[in-house]
């Protein structure tokens, strides 16, 4: 498995990601297109394409912020899912980051977010916070209840949330 970053909007790969990404993913817990493209010249941010086999099969979109990692997406395409790449990518994020982050939808809404939930317990990440709330990504979209995940027990929860509103969603 190879993790390849992506450092340009120009790069083939961004559009099959951006395609993925907003069928993927509901409106209101996504960037449009144009905000989707400043990401990379966020210097925070890093853009991950997931290679197996020579083929795309998935990507990442982390933010590095001041000692913690944020994963905002992760995907396996999905006509790769279910082959344990969602584990080994998992695993690509324990060896580089010790201190991860993410959200995810909480496991009462449905068959899906149950199974994304049991999947990141399986994989080290323990719920942080069941009031979290993922603000809106822009006009016309809605903030979100949502829960945040983590590998590690923050020492001050509310600096992490406030960072996390404050770089990845102003």
């Amino acid at each position: 498995m190879e993790f390849l970053p992506i450092t340009s909007s120009d790069d083939f790969r961004v559009e099959e990601i951006y395609t993925s990404y907003s069928s993927s993913f509901p409106e209101d817990e996504r960037r449009d297109w144009d905000k989707f493209i400043k990401l990379f010249e966020n210097s925070n941010v890093k853009i991950i394409s997931v290679l197996h086999e020579s083929k795309t099969i998935g990507y990442l979109i982390l933010w590095e912020l001041s000692n913690f990692v944020f994963v905002e997406h992760f995907e396996v395409f999905k006509e790769f899912r279910s082959q344990k790449f969602g584990s080994h990518i998992t695993g690509y994020l324990f060896e580089n980051y010790p201190r991860i982050i993410l959200e995810i939808e909480p496991e009462h809404l449905g068959e899906d977010a149950k199974r994304r939930y049991s999947f990141y317990q399986k994989n080290g990440f323990k719920l942080l916070d069941e009031m979290y709330v993922q603000p809106s990504y822009g006009e016309g979209k809605s903030p979100i209840d949502i829960w945040l995940l983590s590998n590690y027990s923050p020492e001050n929860l509310k600096e992490v949330k406030d960072e996390i509103y404050d770089i990845v969603y102003h």
